[in-house]
């Protein structure tokens, strides 16, 4: 029977709940469990796939075609378990049930209330889904104290008492802040914390401590005294210098044992060796390229976390240090501002929606073309990649995409049609913009002969998807003639899913976004190659 540890947060956000999640998971994993990772969103949207990046962050989106919380990628990376739909849930989920059921009569009249009904349609929720599991870690988003939680933390009070200590945990993660004028790192916030999770019936049984500096033991005790903690369940959880190092640095504080002895389990202590091969790789690397990212949300990185990720496994692949030069496409509208580009050893244009910065990444394109500087385009970028290649190579001028407006040449349109097994998924201009994309994972056949071929060493792949444009196959022909190679289309020769340049010495557009299936244990065979190129253009400059 599975056992269930519930995370919450104090203080303020941005602590690393999701991380601590992921972890925790790797480490329990390490022991010889099975676990599941699910993640509670207190938002009022249905999910994140019609959030601005600079609101939420990245979108991550399953095989199953879910647009979830971008912890579910930290949650991937960590464990190698594939999330689905039914790992994560908003609030706007939760509701949307609960007012469909009251629609059709499922509460016989009942005036339909949060408490049971919404609470038991999130409990229903964390306990579905399940098979085999060890664990179910189930991290609640935003900060105790926060209106719109409430629901979550009652449900999961609830869920305590149910399931009965010898199965559920809480786990708070909180924040021990260092007053530098006084010289002192407080523990009243951490205490306060607590304070506002126990008046909502919540007693946690682990504390997981952000601190910059070594909590002293007798720091430690005072937290443990005046939180009703075990002093050996104050887990000091300091900044370390990469996020791989995490599951060693946690292991060493005693967070698994500590979690271990709650459910009363006797089990050897974790081969972290793996998790050590990583990070010896990331502070011993052999040397060092620089890829320049041409994208539009550059000022909060998390809206490229899974991207930024996959270039460091394509890092430790090829044992260098890659260091990311983010870049404003809009930039590159303006005359002499591509030079900016002269350093880097490879250009990557990931995916983004909507007008804004698109002739900026055009010329990003043209330059990596022209230069012959590899170049790397994901989603966004590969139409980008063809659109260039069309007006240039192809001599056609007035080449664009239906999502600008009308183009002469429209070599990238809207898709209206795809198939998703036995049935065929359709969308128009005047659909919805929320769940309305090809999202999740779809298959694609690879050409032989091809750069891409050989470096996936295989003839099928599935990729997760998430773009509601195609570029347009009507025009395969003139773009072939040109020199840009169709290099992946979808099974039934359909849609074209990835494009080369077999004159360059790396050029690869793909529709689908590989950096979904990127982990640091499992690198992208697309990211290693690509950084392998750019470690050969670092020697040639």
């Amino acid at each position: 029977m599975a056992r269930f540890i519930f995370i919450t947060g104090g203080v303020v956000s941005s602590l690393g709940k999701g991380l601590c999640a992921a972890a925790l998971g790797s480490l329990l994993q390490a022991r010889g469990f099975k676990v599941r990772l699910r993640k509670l969103d207190p938002y009022l949207n249905v999910d994140p796939g019609t959030m601005s990046p600079y609101q939420h962050g990245e979108v991550y989106v399953t095989d199953d075609g879910a647009e979830t919380d971008l912890d579910l990628g930290h949650y991937e990376r960590f464990t190698g378990v594939p999330a689905r739909k039914s790992d994560n849930v908003t609030t706007g989920q939760i509701y949307s049930q609960v007012l469909a059921r009251e629609r059709r009569g499922d509460y016989l009249g009942a005036t339909v209330q949060v408490i049971p009904h919404v609470t038991d349609a999130i409990k229903a929720f964390v306990r579905a889904d399940l098979t085999d599991e060890d664990f179910v870690i189930c991290e609640i988003g935003g900060t105790v104290g926060d209106i719109e939680g409430l629901p979550f933390l009652e449900a999961i009070r609830q869920l305590g008492n149910e399931l009965g200590r010898e199965q559920s945990l809480f786990l708070h993660c909180t924040l021990i802040p260092y007053i530098a004028a006084a010289g002192e790192l407080k523990t009243k916030p951490t205490q306060h914390s607590v304070k506002e999770l126990q008046s909502v019936g919540i007693k946690p049984d682990i504390l997981v401590c952000r601190a910059e500096q070594e909590i002293p033991k007798d720091e430690r005790r005072k937290i443990a005294l005046f939180c009703n903690v075990r002093e050996e369940a104050v887990i000091p959880a300091l900044d370390v210098r990469s996020i791989y190092a995490v599951p060693r640095a946690y292991h060493e504080e005693g967070l698994d044992d500590e979690v271990c002895r709650h459910f009363g389990l006797d089990t050897p202590a974790p081969d972290l060796a793996h998790w050590d091969y990583v990070t010896q790789r990331i502070d011993e690397p052999d040397g060092e390229v620089t890829i320049g990212v041409v994208g539009k949300y550059v000022s909060l990185l998390d809206a490229y976390k899974s991207l930024a990720e996959s270039l460091a496994h394509g890092g430790i692949a090829n044992n260098v240090k890659v260091k990311v030069s983010w870049l404003d496409s809009e930039i590159f509208e303006n005359d002499g501002a591509i030079q900016q580009l002269e350093g880097v050893h490879g250009i990557l244009v990931p995916g983004g929606f909507g007008e804004r910065g698109a002739e900026g990444k055009i010329a990003a394109v043209r330059f990596a073309r022209e230069r012959q500087i590899p170049y790397f385009g994901i989603c966004f970028g590969m139409q980008m990649a063809v659109i260039e290649a069309a007006r240039n190579l192809a001599g056609l001028p007035g080449a664009g995409s239906t999502e600008f407006g009308s183009p002469a040449d429209p070599v990238v349109g809207l898709m209206t049609e795809w198939s998703r097994g036995n049935e065929v998924e359709r969308r128009n201009v005047e659909s919805d913009l929320g769940g309305t994309m090809r999202l999740g994972a779809y298959p694609c056949l690879l050409k032989d002969g091809t750069r891409v071929r050989d470096i996936y060493g295989t003839e099928s792949i599935s990729e997760r998807h998430r773009h509601r444009y195609e570029v347009n196959i009507n025009y395969r022909e003139a773009l072939e003639q040109a020199g840009l190679l169709f290099s992946g289309l979808s099974p039934d020769g359909e849609l074209p899913e990835i494009v080369e340049l077999p004159s360059h010495p790396w050029f690869v557009g793909v529709q689908f976004h590989p950096e979904l299936k990127s982990k640091p244990l499992d690198p992208h065979p697309l990211f290693t190659s690509f950084v392998a190129a750019a470690v050969e253009q670092s020697r040639l400059v």
